[in-house]
């Protein structure tokens, strides 16, 4: 029998974070596997730092990444440069993540070709169809065309069969990410130093990129990190900001130069795992964030109305905060003043993986009939 031939395809940073891993599981069965990695690189230069760490080589490039590419160029691009993959490696399955344009569109591309897909990290939905924008979208239109549903957690398995997405399709395995969390800890706990943080301090970690957080909202988030600093005299800010002008523009203008705000450059991955075991709290409307951070034992407020990732509310690990100015200082002035509901957080149990979601995919490919 022939190995089973994987193109697993994706482009943006929190993608190979979260594939990382099962890239790497696949290697390692390659008596059954011939793995095959595309990338889009709708991210470049955050993707190739994750790349490194994870010592992956891709098989094929598309470099797609413009300079304030919208959403129309991009998701033709993918489309057009996958199907020109796919039309070359012939696989027998392709594996997209999550909910970004390159996860859509690709998935889109293997499905025109009658290819099956596997999707990673899916039924996870807020069902607000523009929150978050456009990954609500991208997410659920990638679930109803795949043939593999690898779901990360029980919530996410019943959105699907809600979804009508036959439950012998559906596979709960947890979430990848955590895998990527435990081996980069494990292996590259990275000297941070460089930042000059200072250790009589409460270091708050400030992650902020989404669409849905351009304007208004991010002025606020930095007007409420203002505030606080004003406050408290015991806290310091760390803030990796995204190259986004959308984002990287107002937020120098607002906290570029101020005392005990360190606005630094986006990290490698390795660096980051390393910022969060060292920040007090953290402050994101990231969602890999939301996963990761608990199993580090540290509280996350997050700075969106709603999240497709409502199983760390609900066990308490992740409060949703949003991004109005006084209820953002509200809330992390209360984390900074209430040690007893900091201990509440941050030692919640994190509902989203065990280190073995990878192994679990694997072994769901191995039943591939080819």
């Amino acid at each position: 029998m022939r190995k089973i031939k994987i193109l697993t395809i994706f482009g943006t940073r929190p993608e190979a974070i979260k594939m990382a891993p099962l890239v790497k599981e696949i290697e390692n069965n390659n008596d059954i596997f011939e793995s095959i990695v595309c990338v889009t690189a709708q991210h470049r230069q955050m993707l190739d730092q994750v790349l490194e760490l994870f010592d992956i080589k891709p098989d094929f490039d598309l470099d797609i990444m413009k300079e304030n590419q919208n959403l129309w160029s991009l998701t033709s691009d993918v489309l057009l440069k996958t199907k020109n993959v796919i039309d070359k490696v012939k696989p027998d399955v392709v594996l997209v993540h999550g909910d970004t344009t390159t996860s859509m569109a690709a998935a889109l591309s293997a499905f025109y070709a009658k290819i099956p897909i596997g999707h990673v990290e899916a039924g996870l939905r807020t069902f607000d169809k523009y929150y978050p924008f456009p990954e609500e979208i991208n997410r659920v239109f990638t679930d109803y065309i795949c043939t593999y549903h690898f779901a990360p957690t029980e919530k996410s398995r019943e959105n699907l069969i809600k979804s009508q997405i036959p439950s012998d399709n559906i596979y709960k395995t947890g979430n990848t990410v955590i895998d990527a969390l435990l081996y980069t800890t494990k292996h590259y706990d990275k000297d941070i130093d460089g930042l000059n943080l200072n250790p009589e301090l409460r270091t708050i970690l400030l992650t902020s990129h989404r669409r849905e957080n351009f304007g208004k909202p991010i002025r606020e988030i930095c007007e409420a990190v203002l505030e606080l600093i004003d406050k408290n005299k015991n806290i310091e800010f760390v803030y990796p900001v995204h190259p986004n002008p959308n984002v990287k523009e107002p937020v120098y203008e607002l906290l570029g130069g101020k005392e005990r705000i360190h606005l630094i450059n986006p990290l490698e991955y390795s660096q980051f795992c390393s910022l969060m075991k060292k920040s007090y709290i953290i402050l994101t409307d990231s969602g890999g964030v939301q996963e990761e951070a608990p199993s580090l034992g540290k509280p996350v407020l997050v700075l969106r109305d709603t999240t497709e990732r409502p199983e760390a509310v609900e066990y308490g690990t992740v409060k949703l905060i949003g991004t109005n100015k006084q209820k953002i200082v509200s809330a992390v002035q209360y984390l900074l003043d209430n040690q007893e509901e900091y201990k509440k957080m941050s030692e919640a149990v994190n509902p989203y993986g065990d280190g073995l979601a990878s192994r679990r995919i694997v072994d769901v490919l191995k039943d591939i009939k080819v």
